[in-house]
């Protein structure tokens, strides 16, 4: 049987960018919790308007708020660096193998002939195409996730 395997460009981009979310969450989150109640809040006024504040305004509430923000970009960084993780985690532990005249997914073997539609509307455009076994199981399979997917795709029936 051939195994599909997961795709290296779709998994080092990914993982690029997860670690890139993750970098910028640490930044984020250094600027917040260390360096900005570290700094006097004109300075800080300065360091960011690179020009000096106006008179009467309040650096306080200023300083509050950036760091305030600082804590939603790192909230929000992480979460996508987790959520991009997960996916490619997800991807990675997809296992879909076939042959000829069946294929095995989820643990359990199927024969062609268990396929009873083939959605192909995004083949085309996206390379994905989505099965409704026998079962009532539902596969989607991706060529972006997956190498393999287009030489199953041939084995199909058109339905």
């Amino acid at each position: 049987m051939k195994r599909l395997k997961l795709n290296p460009e779709f998994f080092y981009r990914h993982l690029a960018v997860c670690l890139l979310m993750f970098g910028m969450g640490c930044w984020f989150g250094y600027d917040g919790f260390v360096r900005y109640p570290a700094t006097p809040a004109a300075e800080l006024y300065e360091k960011i308007e690179s020009s000096k504040p106006p008179e009467g305004f309040n650096l306080d509430a200023f300083k509050r708020q950036k760091i305030q923000s600082q804590y939603g970009f790192t909230a929000l960084c992480l979460l996508a660096s987790v959520l991009i993780g997960l996916n490619v985690a997800s991807a990675a532990a997809f296992r879909f193998e076939h042959d000829d005249k069946s294929f095995t997914w989820n643990g359990k073997l199927y024969a062609l002939s268990d396929v009873k539609s083939v959605d192909r509307s995004k083949w085309k455009k996206k390379g994905i195409v989505k099965l409704l076994l026998a079962d009532g199981s539902r596969v989607t399979l991706d060529c972006w996730h997956h190498l393999g997917v287009k030489d199953f795709e041939k084995l199909l029936p058109t339905l």
